[in-house]
C-alpha cells in the first residue's frame, strides 16, 4: 500500500470518528413536564401491566435465578 492512499485511509477513518461523536454530542433530555406525557399507558413497551408481570414472572422462574425482578423460583417454573 503506498503512502498516499494509507494517509486517505487514516484521514477517512478520523472523519468518520469525528462525525460519530458529533450525531452523539446531540442527544437532548426530556424536560420534566413532558415526562407525564412520555410515561402514559400508550407509551409503555407492554400494552397490559398483566401481560409484563406474567412475562417477567416466567422469565425469572425459567432462569432459575433470584433478583432483578424481585422473584425467586427454580428451574422448574415453580414458586
Amino acid at each position: 500500500m503506498r503512502y498516499r492512499d494509507r494517509n486517505h485511509l487514516t484521514r477517512g477513518i478520523c472523519l468518520l470518528a469525528i462525525l460519530q461523536l458529533a450525531a452523539c454530542s446531540s442527544v437532548k433530555t426530556v424536560a420534566p413536564y413532558d415526562r407525564g406525557y412520555l410515561a402514559e399507558d400508550g407509551m409503555q413497551w407492554e400494552e397490559s401491566s398483566r401481560n409484563a408481570k406474567l412475562k417477567g414472572h416466567v422469565y425469572t422462574s425459567k432462569e432459575a435465578s433470584s433478583g432483578g425482578a424481585g422473584a425467586a423460583g427454580g428451574g422448574c417454573g415453580c414458586n
